[in-house]
C-alpha cells in the first residue's frame, strides 16, 4: 500500500517532499485495523501544485488521488500539506 500510495501521489502532484509512513500498528484495537498494518498512514507532501490551495481544497485533491487505495484496505489517512 506504501508504494501505490507514494506512486499515486508522485504522479498526480509531482512533490519536492513526499514522506509516506505506516502509522498502523498504533491503531491496534481500533477501527480498520488489520493484522499487518498497512491501514493508517502518515504523509507529509510538498508541491507547486498545492499553491493557491485552502488547507480543505489541497486536503480533498489529495484523498481523491487515492480513491482505489481505501477501496483496496487503506482506511486513515494523517495529512501534512503544503506548498514548495
Amino acid at each position: 500500500m506504501e508504494s501505490r500510495i507514494i506512486a499515486a501521489l508522485t504522479l498526480a502532484f509531482a512533490p519536492s517532499e513526499l514522506i509516506v509512513e505506516d502509522d498502523s500498528e498504533s491503531h491496534r484495537g481500533h477501527g480498520g485495523y488489520k493484522e499487518g498494518g498497512e491501514t493508517h498512514f502518515n504523509v507529509k507532501i510538498r508541491s507547486k501544485a498545492f499553491s493557491g490551495m485552502s488547507q480543505i481544497s489541497a486536503h480533498r485533491a489529495v484523498m481523491s488521488k487515492l480513491k482505489s487505495e481505501f477501496n483496496d484496505g487503506l482506511h486513515a489517512l494523517s495529512l501534512d500539506i503544503g506548498e514548495c
